[in-house]
């Protein structure tokens, strides 16, 4: 039996930072200062969403010498047209 929760406040907000620019690669980092999501919990909601198939991520090498790969995140097809149907639904559009 599939559960149908409605997205926590959390999820809400990391969505309409990702629907500013959908096919824009985003780092874990900017997405938190964005949000004001403590990491603790962005990035399990950033791989639950990953799992679901609402987002791609990706290692991105660093542009400065010596800096680890990155991990960056965007939506999917689907997770902009999730994204973009949630927020039609909460302004009663």
């Amino acid at each position: 039996m599939k559960r149908d929760r409605k997205p926590s406040a959390q999820t809400l907000s990391l969505l309409g930072v990702l629907l500013e620019q959908p096919r824009a690669w985003h780092h874990g980092y900017d997405i938190c200062m964005a949000t004001r999501i403590k990491s603790g919990t962005l990035y399990p909601i950033l791989m639950r969403l990953s799992d679901r198939g609402l987002l791609e991520h990706k290692w991105q090498e660093s542009q400065e010498p010596g800096r680890p790969p990155r991990h960056v995140y965007r939506l999917t097809a689907s997770g902009a047209t999730y994204a973009g149907a949630d927020r039609r639904q909460r302004l009663g559009v």
